[in-house]
């Protein structure tokens, strides 16, 4: 899914390119899990601040063919989803759905 919100609307990627995004993606979700996503999280400023400064972080491990427009837009997105879909600790809108 955040591959999806990183690579659409289309935005023209190299192979390489394509794997970093990859990459990039995987770190932040693994980030996000790991540090940030608490139980809550969404209740306190600085929490949602910390949730926010990672992604931004992460992401600007993007390729170059993000300009900063783009770039700024992602984290919008991202940020909205993680505050749309995960609750914290493990909990998320995906989990119980059979894949």
């Amino acid at each position: 899914m955040i591959f999806d919100l990183l690579t659409k609307p289309s935005v023209e990627l190299t192979k390489p390119e394509e794997r970093d995004v990859k990459r990039v993606a995987k770190t932040l979700l693994e980030t996000l899990k790991r540090e940030k996503l608490v139980l809550d999280w969404r209740k306190q400023q600085t929490t949602r601040a910390g949730v926010r400064f990672t992604i931004e972080t992460v992401l600007d491990e993007l390729p170059r063919a993000y300009s900063k427009e783009i770039y700024e837009q992602k984290c919008d997105s991202i940020y909205q989803h993680f505050y749309d879909s995960y609750r914290g600790q493990g909990q998320s809108l995906y989990e119980g759905r059979v894949q």
